[in-house]
């Protein structure tokens, strides 16, 4: 017979390895969880992340920065975070999306609480726009209810059709809950070419009259940003009733890209790839790229989204 007390050891074991291994901390080192409430991102290190990984766009990082810590650190949002990124393609916008969901949720676009839709091929067909509406919103409420804090990135809404994203207003909006559900802990983020070309204009008069590209502030493009993207009729936000509403809390526009910025970006792939960093290597690869204006080529006219492929014909070297 066993003895009462090696029963009610044996017994108090098993129950606190049960409760144990049952801990939320413990699954989920090593089952993807949404993060519990109160847990926050590392400042610091999303801080190095955006100076070591995105070049010559001050304005993005610091905007970026601010907003996605202010808004994570509060523990009672009035609305999810929206965010809409526009510049030209090869200035960092996809990139910075990544880097964000990555500090969010650490398997970044792998994440089952990260999801990127495509406008091209996710809302191909003009003619099915109350489809996608009504597809889109049942998918928005599905993944919210299962993790609060789910980021949307919308990919190419230069290239959406204007109306689909408007079925997403109502989650955006300044309510607490909507059909039982709370968005406001969620994240969405537009990346979008419209704009590019009021943003590199401005860039250029900025370096025509002398003055420094860093001095340039959120103040002196958002305006026309909003507008000029409100009346874009070729943009998926063309009298969108998001602007019109003021659910957008900023219009981050990316810089064209320089010279030197490109060099970065070629010296950062090869550090990526495991190479020694030749800067022969270097300007061969910033001088085979093509530089607006025509005179004056300052800015490149892919920003940085050809380096790998350039970098590739360099390989041998």
């Amino acid at each position: 017979a066993l003895e009462p007390l090696s029963v009610g050891l044996a017994i108090g074991l098993a129950s606190a390895l049960t409760g144990y291994l049952s801990h939320p901390r413990f699954y989920c080192r090593y089952v993807e969880c949404c993060p519990w409430a109160g847990q926050r991102l590392n400042a610091t290190e999303l801080k190095a992340e955006l100076d070591n990984r995105l070049f010559g766009q001050h304005l993005a990082k610091d905007v970026v920065l601010k907003a996605v810590l202010g808004f994570t650190n509060n523990p009672k949002p009035k609305k999810p975070l929206m965010l809409s990124l526009h510049g030209w393609a090869g200035t960092g916008k996809n990139f910075l999306s990544q880097i964000l969901a990555e500090n969010v949720h650490p398997a970044g676009l792998r994440s089952k609480f990260v999801h990127l839709f495509l406008a091209t091929l996710h809302f191909p067909h003009h003619d099915q726009v109350k489809l996608y509406k009504e597809q889109l919103q049942n998918w928005i409420r599905g993944n919210v209810s299962a993790c609060p804090s789910s980021v949307f990135i919308f990919d190419e809404m230069d290239k959406m059709h204007p109306g689909v994203i408007d079925a997403i207003k109502p989650f955006l909006d300044y309510y607490e809950e909507v059909d039982g559900v709370s968005y406001r802990k969620a994240i969405f983020i537009f990346l979008s070419n419209a704009g590019g070309d009021l943003i590199n204009k401005a860039a250029l008069d900025f370096w025509t009259s002398g003055k420094r590209r860093e001095d340039i502030q959120l103040k002196d493009l958002e305006p026309i940003l909003s507008v000029g993207v409100f009346n874009n009729k070729n943009s998926g936000l063309w009298h969108s009733s998001i602007i019109d509403r003021n659910l957008i809390d900023y219009f981050v526009p990316f810089l064209p890209l320089e010279h030197r910025h490109v060099k970065m970006c070629v010296r950062a792939e090869m550090a990526a790839r495991g190479y020694v960093v030749d800067e022969e290597v270097v300007q061969a690869v910033a001088d085979e790229m093509t530089y607006f204006p025509k005179e004056q080529k300052i800015y490149s006219d892919k920003g940085c989204k050809t380096v790998q492929a350039k970098l590739d014909i360099h390989e041998d070297l």
